[in-house]
């Protein structure tokens, strides 16, 4: 009994080891611009750096102001660093916000804001005018399916950690019951 009590806890500890670094979630850690900065021309990208790497394929990074949201281009996910261009530079002075989610290296979907003030001089014109037709709704509709997947993805992670711990400590118990009791306190052996 002893020994399968003890196969039980070495099997918990180790799934409890395993478990714990995948809920070490990424941080942002910077960005550019820098939260609560205040800049006198507008940006023309956005880049967050985290303190892990981003997953490939569902960065979803917006921009909204005074005027309502700006038109960003597709995120670019460079291990760490997760870049935006924008396709319509903020044209009014005011607060914005960088809005994002990512999808952690262990699979959590992370979200957070990054806010910064624009103070342009009065006869500053737009770097970029213009959108591409279509931009919102497709950007809309981007945002929904990096959620999902990114709820997806969260999800499925959970599944496989839980599975290996069920795998773990069956394997423990099935060791622990193969051995058999242990012979000694009362001298008899099956034999």
């Amino acid at each position: 009994m002893r020994r399968l009590l003890t196969v039980l806890l070495l099997a918990c500890a180790a799934v409890g080891g395993w478990i714990a670094p995948a809920q070490a979630h990424n941080v942002l850690v910077s960005s550019d611009p820098g939260d609560g900065a205040t800049l006198t021309a507008a940006p023309r990208r956005l880049t967050l750096v985290f303190d892990q790497p981003v997953r490939q394929g569902y960065a979803q990074i917006g921009l909204t102001g005074p005027a309502g949201t700006i038109p960003v281009g597709k995120a670019a996910v460079a291990k760490e660093r997760v870049t935006v261009p924008l396709t319509q530079a903020p044209g009014r002075s005011g607060a914005y916000v960088i809005g994002y989610r990512i999808l952690s290296a262990d699979g959590h979907p992370v979200s957070g804001q990054v806010r910064f003030t624009l103070n342009l001089p009065a006869a500053a014109p737009a770097l970029q005018p213009g959108s591409p037709p279509g931009g919102e709704a497709a950007q809309e509709d981007l945002s929904a399916q990096a959620a999902e997947a990114a709820a997806n993805g969260g999800a499925g992670m959970a599944v496989l950690w839980i599975g290996g711990a069920l795998v773990l400590l069956a394997a423990g118990t099935v060791i622990a019951l193969r051995r058999g009791p242990a012979s000694g306190a009362g001298g008899e052996r099956r034999g």
